[in-house]
């Protein structure tokens, strides 16, 4: 049974922020430190800094001889079963972290050269250079470093969305990067008959590790071995009928091994190729995992785009549906603007609570619109006002929002209404807004929404979202 349906939140996963898990059963994704630096917030950059705090203490503690010290806090690390994601067949059991194979990852750290070298400066490192480190391995280590964070927004989920938590639950280990040691509280959380749950954005979420052994060694470190065979006129060189010479791959493999004992000590030599591997990465990071991929890997419906707006458009204008129509546009955006806008925050307190906004995405930069609109204006945030009213939105509405705005939190937003009978007035409005420099406002009403969720529908590259352009475009020229 899925979190939505065991707490009868009345939204599917495309609507819902974290991932819908089964509470009792894994689901095959993992928790990628290289998604949680994608995640453009003070929530993503704390969970950066925790896991480069906890790993470069284990390291300097290795490259300092404390080994003891190394091991005990790498023993801490244990099965993550609360967040329900990762391989295990059946009840999850969290198959790739205990005390046994927390000691088999020390003794595999305190031994590498890559440790010791400082060739291994970041925890997915570990997956390229450390027998027996794999994604899974990698994922329970992330899980349990960030499980402060974690917590954090499972909280902010579980009021969002109305799930009973219970007080005085054990967290379970958590890293201070402050003392460098291993904390516990007892906190609110959710449970289920399974036990304590943790929710997990599925923006950070991936289905493939992001640094794979192989694909390091094949691409980029043979390159580089090659050029030095090459160059020494070795053995290994061959030369072929039209005059070229060659070494092949097979031969370096042969000479030099394939596995990561090899990785570490070629990657010394060159130590260049680990740079463009992972300046290769940045470069083309692996983005979040669709909603549609989500749902094959759930065996789950595919979104009901039809549903999302009609739960929508089908609502009376009124202040009597006022808090339905809030809430049914915040589940068809978080599902339609999914992956660029995340982390949706429906009331969101300003100025120590004496304003509030109806839903703040967190913008994630990711592509198409919302992060054109993020190279050129201030959109870290995008602001979204619900106006469910029989008449036109006027100037106090756009004063409202506007108000909401600020350098930091971003000044682009989304004014949402029923209908306007003088769309081209309140355009002009709002474009008044953007010369006077108060902001960026958009304007959208049922016959909009429609065309943005045909739009969706008919197209992969759904995130372009031409009428937000065109509507944008409007407001600058």
């Amino acid at each position: 049974m899925r979190i939505s349906k065991k707490f009868r939140l009345g939204l599917t996963q495309p609507s819902l922020d974290f991932v819908d898990v089964d509470t009792r059963n894994d689901t095959k994704v993992f928790i990628s430190p290289s998604a949680l630096a994608t995640v453009p917030s003070d929530w993503g950059n704390n969970c950066v800094h925790l896991i480069q705090s906890f790993f470069r203490q284990v390291l300097g503690l290795i490259k300092a001889g404390k080994n003891r010290e190394a091991e005990e806090l790498l023993l801490v690390l244990r099965e993550p079963n609360e967040t329900h994601l990762g391989l295990s067949k059946g009840k999850s059991q969290g198959r790739a972290l205990g005390k046994g194979s927390a000691r088999v990852l020390w003794h595999a750290l305190s031994t590498s050269e890559a440790a010791k070298s400082g060739l291994l400066t970041d925890l997915e490192d570990a997956a390229l250079m450390i027998e027996g480190i794999s994604v899974d391995i990698i994922s329970d280590m992330t899980t349990n470093i960030i499980r402060g964070p974690l917590i954090e927004y499972t909280q902010r989920m579980c009021d969002q969305h109305g799930i009973p938590t219970t007080q005085g639950v054990d967290t379970g280990p958590l890293w201070d990067s402050h003392s460098k040691l291993w904390v516990s509280r007892l906190d609110r959380l959710p449970l289920t008959e399974s036990g304590k749950l943790l929710l997990v954005p599925k923006a950070i979420v991936r289905q493939q590790p992001d640094f794979d052994a192989g694909e390091y060694y094949r691409h980029f470190l043979i390159t580089h071995m090659r050029h030095a065979e090459l160059d020494g006129g070795s053995a290994l060189v061959e030369l072929l009928k039209n005059g070229r010479r060659r070494v092949t791959k097979k031969a370096l493999v042969e000479k030099y091994g394939g596995n990561k004992a090899a990785i570490v000590r070629e990657s010394l030599k060159y130590p260049a190729a680990l740079r463009e591997y992972k300046e290769s990465k940045e470069a083309k990071k692996r983005p979040p995992l669709s909603l549609e991929k989500i749902a094959e890997l759930q065996k789950a419906a595919q979104p009901d785009w039809a549903k999302l707006l009609d739960d929508v458009v089908s609502l009376s204008p009124g202040k009597d549906d006022a808090d339905r129509y809030e809430k049914a546009v915040e589940a068809l955006f978080t599902a339609l603007f999914y992956p660029a806008l995340t982390s949706p925050v429906s009331q969101h307190k300003i100025h120590d609570g004496r304003k509030r906004i109806d839903i703040t995405y967190t913008n994630m930069v990711t592509a198409g619109f919302f992060r054109w609109i993020a190279a050129h204006y201030p959109a870290p945030q995008i602001f979204v006002e619900c106006k469910n009213y029989t008449r036109d939105p006027e100037n106090p509405e756009l004063d409202q929002l506007i108000g909401r705005f600020s350098p930091s939190r971003g000044r682009v937003g989304l004014l949402v209404c029923r209908t306007f009978k003088n769309k081209a007035l309140f355009e002009r409005r709002c474009r008044d807004g953007r010369i006077d420099d108060h902001g960026y406002i958009i304007a959208l009403d049922d016959t909009d929404l429609k065309a943005l969720v045909k739009f969706r529908q008919e197209n992969d590259l759904y995130e372009e979202f031409p009428l937000l352009r065109s509507k944008f475009q409007k407001l600058i020229d």
